[in-house]
């Protein structure tokens, strides 16, 4: 069996075939020191661990569950983490907003709710939505993450307002 090849947040990375079976989450924070990504249930209905990733050149971000998602599933993918959001020093502006509203308490499930978030604001660069239909959108995206912290409205509210005040997202 042949060395698993993809890439995460950009680099070109390659995992032994012996790995094949290996978590996602496992190698991202054993092999590769990206902690961001976070395991909690281990089975992928907390959404702690979710990550984006584009499965070939062009298309959408769409989320990946890392805990449940073994290696062997992701040769020639694009995998991206939390880690890669913020860019030259800077904050995403979800990574911003979710500071301005105190979206956060103990900030476990963050991660998994800014990679969902950040997988629906590039379906809205590609494809721009009515600002009435934001709210849906947003409950879709990150309605089934699990905060044990009960802060699902500050989150919510974050993402709104970032995508509100990004321009170019909502017609």
């Amino acid at each position: 069996m042949a060395d698993i090849e993809f890439s995460v947040n950009g680099r070109a990375v390659s995992a032994g075939a012996e790995l094949a079976e290996l978590p996602l989450v496992d190698y991202l924070q054993e092999d590769l020191g990206l902690t961001g990504t976070k395991f909690c249930c281990g089975i992928g209905v907390c959404r702690a661990c979710t990550v984006t990733v584009k499965r070939y050149s062009g298309a959408p971000l769409d989320v990946l569950l890392a805990c449940s998602t073994p290696l062997s599933q992701l040769q020639g993918v694009s995998v991206y983490t939390v880690e890669q959001l913020a860019s030259g020093g800077s904050l995403h502006p979800l990574q911003s907003a979710m500071l301005t509203e105190f979206a956060f308490q103990c900030g476990y499930c963050t991660p998994g709710f800014l990679m969902a978030a950040t997988a629906l604001w590039d379906r809205l660069a590609a494809q721009p939505i009515p600002a009435d239909e934001l709210d849906e959108a947003i409950q879709m995206a990150v309605g089934e993450h699990i905060c044990r912290c009960t802060g699902y409205v500050r989150y919510h509210t974050a993402i709104k307002r970032a995508i509100t005040e990004a321009g170019g997202l909502l017609r």
